[in-house]
């Protein structure tokens, strides 16, 4: 599916890429709606209802991951009800697998996230995955979300990436098409982002459950691989 000589850069998603989105998904909508309940004195389906709606009305902007605004938007501390179920975060299967092959095969790789950089701290601070990376990059630093086509030109620019022979993994596919539009050459598409959920295929990408499905069976590290 990858001509791996083809490729120099590999950029990475985190939430439902390399990490399970079960953690984000179970956190937004079971524990955070419990506990807005609690502080604010609602039955659950009303609060759930309200988190629902400033849910949806932020989706895919640059404030819908931004942990700060939501502590503000909730008059709660946000980072410190993630770490109430830190035990929740998982690395995905085969990703640290994967993310060994990647560095015996000399690639450059970079985790490139919508993740706010404290809800970033904790997954790094449980999962350790930041030792198989060679930069960690969050939209907010450049102050746009992967949804935009200026974080791509950002990204390039200040990463000195070419998209001919750069692979990108995610699981948003909103995202994916935006990183072919600003012509990145391999997309691949994780289908079972969330392991408490089934897989679906994109129909569009490079489909893999897990993976393990791109690591070449005979894999092997050359000395003058780039």
């Amino acid at each position: 599916m990858i001509d791996w000589n083809a490729v120099d850069t590999v950029l990475l998603d985190m939430d439902g890429t390399l990490l399970d989105l079960h953690f984000d998904n179970y956190f937004w909508l079971t524990h955070l709606p419990q506990r807005y309940a609690e502080f604010h004195g609602l039955a659950l389906p009303d609060a759930q209802h309200e988190l629902g709606q400033l849910i949806a009305s932020h989706e895919g902007t640059l404030q819908w991951y931004c942990l700060d605004y939501w502590s503000d938007l909730v008059r709660m501390d946000i980072p410190a009800l993630k770490r109430e179920i830190q035990h929740k975060i998982q690395t995905r299967p085969h990703a640290e697998t994967f993310l060994r092959f990647l560095k015996d095969m000399r690639k450059k790789v970079i985790l490139a996230t919508n993740s706010h950089r404290k809800g970033l701290a904790l997954k790094l601070e449980v999962t350790k995955i930041d030792r198989w990376l060679d930069l960690v990059v969050s939209s907010h630093d450049y102050r746009y979300p992967k949804e935009a086509q200026e974080f791509w030109r950002c990204l390039a620019q200040a990463e000195n990436i070419d998209p001919s022979r750069t692979l990108f993994i995610d699981d948003n596919v909103t995202v994916l098409r935006t990183a072919q539009t600003f012509g990145l050459r391999y997309l691949v598409c994780i289908n079972q982002p969330d392991s408490q959920k089934p897989a679906q295929r994109s129909g569009e990408f490079i489909d893999v459950i897990d993976f393990d499905e791109l690591i070449p069976s005979q894999a092997v590290h050359s000395p003058e691989s780039p």
